[in-house]
């Protein structure tokens, strides 16, 4: 019997976060649930565990150079290892009327605090949880990326992409370009690492506007998570396949 595979989502504990961790955990993986909040990331685990899964908590603020190199002295205490990491965590920014950012007006403390989170606190979490993803004979990175990231879409007027939001969308381009960068870094070391569009998912993020579900939006990133030895890298992906940059 094969050995247990250790997966790590940030950001686990609701929205499309959960359902990756849900997901990988229906698959077999033992999953740790990273999360800034003590009792939303415990409620996480509980329901988890709750469906047969194997789950363990790990406090994590993608934001702080000690949480996460605590959660990585976690998880090496834990596992010993890893297998997965979905760098999930992820924030939007304040945003006006109609969910726009006005690049004119923009504050640009708002655009440190974007860029904080979904681009710095990604290589954050990547290099502390290396040496562990170093260990496994298939390691695989995720991030959790969007189609506003997209410069092709975003320049043709022919695609609705929806409205200006000029601190989150260039924060998933740079997000996306970092992912090559890694991809680079990392040929011919069997880790695989590709960036992620869960699509237009209703979850609180985006107060619950969109056709699509969490488990719908959990999809791609569990298959880009579950690669066999030889999958694509450094490429970024949609539920209809891969996403021009």
């Amino acid at each position: 019997m094969s050995e247990t595979k250790i997966a790590l989502v940030t950001g686990a504990n609701k929205g499309i976060g959960y359902e990756i961790a849900n997901g990988l955990g229906v698959l077999g993986y033992r999953v740790g649930v990273g999360a800034r909040d003590e009792a939303r990331r415990e409620s996480a685990v509980e329901k988890l565990r709750a469906a047969g899964l194997d789950a363990f908590g790990v406090p994590l603020d993608v934001t702080g150079d000690r949480s996460v190199a605590d959660a990585a002295e976690a998880v090496e205490r834990r596992a010993g290892r890893l297998d997965v990491l979905v760098n999930n965590a992820g924030i939007s920014g304040e945003t006006g009327p109609g969910w726009v950012q006005d690049p004119t007006t923009l504050d640009l403390d708002l655009v440190r605090t974007v860029v904080e989170t979904n681009v710095i606190g990604v290589i954050r979490v990547t290099n502390a949880m290396l040496p562990l993803l170093r260990r496994s004979a298939s390691p695989r990175v995720v991030n959790v990326s969007s189609s506003v990231g997209s410069l092709t879409r975003q320049a043709d007027p022919d695609i609705e992409i929806g409205p200006v939001m000029a601190a989150y969308a260039p924060s998933k381009s740079f997000l996306n370009a970092v992912t090559v960068q890694y991809a680079r870094q990392f040929a011919g070391t069997g880790i695989l690492i590709n960036a992620v569009c869960p699509g237009l998912v209703a979850t609180d993020f985006n107060g619950f506007y969109g056709p699509r579900t969490p488990e719908q939006g959990a999809a791609t990133a569990i298959r880009l998570a579950t690669l066999p030895d030889g999958g694509p890298t450094g490429s970024f992906f949609e539920d209809d396949g891969v996403i021009p940059w």
